[in-house]
């Protein structure tokens, strides 16, 4: 089979199913963020390997190719999402996480390992493809809006937890004083 089909070069593609839409369908989009966000934590796992959280990274991963397929499969329930247990085990990995983390008392800026950088941008991503679902449904019928709100949180968390591991101190943000 090769890669390039040509089916595409008009500016569609296909669903699940075969329905053929619009490159920038909402759909489309959406997949495409969620997509995009495994790409990211691909990154974030490559440049901190050793991580002890990897394997829920892994784990997420594939969570996300779940949501991707239910998400390509509008009308369907072929795939059914993300199994809600996850999200339970996301909060539990916040805690375990967090249990090794100062409290917070301000923001703080993106940044500080690489591997805190890529994760901040990964919960930057979740974040948008949070916005795109939410804009496809008004219930969370699959519980794909759960948890990707719940992964936001975590990936802020992980961040902070790279940066914890590496010896690196967040940057907490200082309002600029206004004269």
């Amino acid at each position: 089979m090769k890669i390039y089909t040509r089916t595409g070069d008009k500016g569609q593609t296909s669903l699940f199913g075969g329905a053929r839409v619009p490159k920038n369908d909402p759909n489309v989009e959406a997949y495409g963020t969620v997509d995009e966000l495994s790409s990211t934590l691909g990154v974030a796992r490559a440049v901190w390997p050793e991580a002890p959280i990897d394997a829920q990274l892994h784990q997420v991963q594939m969570d996300l190719f779940e949501i991707g397929a239910h998400l390509a499969s509008p009308g369907t329930s072929r795939f059914p999402g993300v199994d809600p247990a996850r999200i339970t085990e996301l909060e539990t990995g916040i805690d375990q996480m967090e249990s090794e983390l100062a409290p917070l008392k301000t923001f703080i800026l993106p940044g500080g390992s690489p591997a805190a950088a890529h994760l901040h941008v990964s919960r930057t991503v979740c974040r948008r493809a949070e916005r795109l679902v939410v804009a496809l449904h008004e219930q969370d019928e699959a519980g794909v809006i759960t948890y990707l709100n719940r992964l936001s949180d975590y990936l802020f968390v992980a961040a902070r937890f790279a940066n914890k591991r590496h010896g690196i101190e967040d940057v907490p943000w200082k309002p600029t004083p206004r004269a």
